[in-house]
């Protein structure tokens, strides 16, 4: 355990716990994790996890944005409800991306397929994340369950910790959320004319 795994705890549980209050600032302290998250995955070998970490350095910029200026008129975006269509998608971009990167990772990654895996679900829960889709919750505590395990098994207890703190910070997120969507009036997202 280093000073970048310690950073990485720290930034990491105050960006999930501004996340479930619906604090933009999650936003830049979630770009400060990245980055140090990117550092130790490399160096443990968790390749998936570490490129996800850029991914997520982009994710984060554009949610900020969505967050700021995604809503209507221009205006601050709404908690909604996960639209249908997304939940098939999202299981077809994690299906194909894992099976991809498993292949790819399998003589580089410590844990290819459960680096694999994670990053996939990662993925498409900060996209969701970013479009403050209530269903978001729900993959990040699937996501950080598994992730739980694989940091254990690479000794980055710490992490482990970190991310066995997240399960519980996500499933308030979600209460929060959850209940904000039931306050606010239902807003469909805007349809693009062509």
């Amino acid at each position: 355990m280093g000073w970048v795994e310690i950073l990485g705890f720290v930034t990491g549980a105050v960006c999930v716990w501004l996340a479930a209050r619906e604090s933009v600032w999650n936003f830049p302290v979630g770009i400060v994790n990245t980055g140090l998250f990117l550092a130790l995955f490399a160096s443990t070998g968790l390749y998936a996890n570490a490129g996800l970490q850029v991914v997520y350095l982009v994710l984060n910029a554009l949610g900020w944005y969505w967050w700021l200026r995604g809503g209507q008129d221009a205006g601050v975006l709404a908690v909604r409800r996960t639209p249908r269509l997304v939940w098939p998608i999202g299981a077809a971009v994690v299906v194909l991306l894992t099976a991809a990167l498993t292949v790819l990772l399998r003589d580089a990654s410590a844990a290819p397929f459960w680096d694999s895996l994670t990053t996939a679900l990662g993925l498409v829960a900060q996209l969701m994340m970013g479009r403050k889709w209530l269903g978001s919750w729900a993959v990040w505590i699937v996501t950080d369950v598994l992730l739980v395990g694989l940091y254990a098994s690479q000794g980055l207890y710490l992490t482990a910790v970190l991310y066995a703190l997240f399960i519980g910070l996500c499933v308030q997120g979600a209460r929060r959320w959850r209940r904000v969507t039931t306050v606010r009036p239902v807003v469909p997202e805007p349809v693009a004319v062509r």
